[in-house]
């Protein structure tokens, strides 16, 4: 893709997601300078014109061993600001994984939802669009933002890659909760659609009360079907280990965790290293860092969520539809 009008940026901490998307775009990432100082402030600035360009800015905002969450959304939104300062016509942040979007409502007395304050933050430097992808909650998030905002699904690229994996085998798709059974349905629905045949479905229990979550229930038949469940992210993993063993318990032979963003954080590679689990797959939003070497990371696929970014941001600076691109 050859256009004099769109530049395409990505700071310094999400540079091999950036890199990625470039290649599919076709467009090379645009310098730009990230300067830190010696009492933890930095800057980031363009070292290109940008005026009366349509500008995309790649950042994931997720925690990893050189830059909090906080860190990389203050950088994300100082360098829109600056963008919007030197007169680009149109800044898009591209986020593919969007931090602070699972604190969206009131879970308890004087909660803060955190996922509207972000989205302030995100209009007060001068966004003009969002591109994320899987969010939590999906209504909060469009609820959120006053912006434009754009949701990208990784059901196209689960289903490609679960068709040619479970043959002749019975499926069943598998909510980990009640809250994410929509979720689970898309993917059932495209696979069935990809597969040519019926796909089950069902869900399992989940409490949770002061960070301990908790119940074994499954609503739905799994015995003698492979068990794909599908999630929005994998964080400490106790929500999929928790449901492994009540599908393995219920008689799944199979076993598959699918969740578009893999955090990994604290005792995952040791929760989720059950010998029921055959498989972990995810998309590249959040590099697995903090998996060691071992059976966990054995057990691991990382898909490329790169190519959808690219024919986003294709489709947006050329006036494509956005909605036709989450039915292919």
């Amino acid at each position: 893709m050859t256009d004099s009008d769109l530049l395409l940026f990505a700071l310094d901490a999400t540079r091999a997601f950036g890199e990625s998307v470039s290649r599919q775009l076709g467009v090379a990432l645009s310098p730009h300078e990230e300067r830190a100082f010696e009492d933890g402030e930095h800057k980031a600035r363009p070292l290109v014109n940008v005026r009366g360009r349509d500008v995309f800015v790649v950042q994931s905002l997720h925690g990893d061993d050189s830059q909090t969450v906080n860190d990389k959304l203050c950088r994300l939104l100082f360098f829109i600001g600056g963008l919007r300062d030197a007169s680009a016509a149109c800044v898009t942040a591209i986020v593919p994984y969007l931090g602070y979007a699972r604190k969206d409502q009131k879970s308890q007395i004087r909660d803060p939802v955190t996922t509207r304050y972000v989205a302030a933050m995100f209009e007060a430097v001068g966004t003009d669009r969002l591109v994320t992808m899987d969010v939590h909650n999906l209504a909060a998030y469009q609820n959120a933002f006053r912006c434009r905002t754009d949701h990208l699904q990784a059901t196209g690229l689960f289903a490609a890659y679960f068709v040619p994996l479970v043959g002749d085998h019975e499926v069943v798709a598998v909510a980990p909760d009640a809250g994410g059974i929509k979720r689970s349905e898309k993917f059932r629905l495209r696979l069935s659609h990809d597969l040519g045949r019926p796909v089950a479905t069902a869900f399992a229990e989940k409490h949770r009360s002061q960070g301990v979550v908790s119940g074994n229930l499954i609503v739905g038949d799994v015995q003698g079907k492979c068990a794909i469940i599908v999630d929005d992210l994998i964080s400490t993993g106790t929500t999929i280990a928790r449901t492994v063993k009540a599908c393995r318990a219920l008689g799944a032979t199979q076993i598959h965790a699918a969740a578009s963003h893999g955090l990994f954080v604290g005792d995952a590679p040791q929760v989720l290293a059950d010998d029921a689990l055959t498989q972990i797959v995810v998309t590249d939003t959040v590099p697995p860092f903090r998996l060691p070497a071992g059976k966990v990371r054995d057990k691991l696929v990382v898909l490329d969520g790169a190519t959808l970014f690219a024919e986003a941001i294709r489709r947006i600076h050329t006036g494509g539809s956005i909605s036709e691109l989450l039915e292919t």
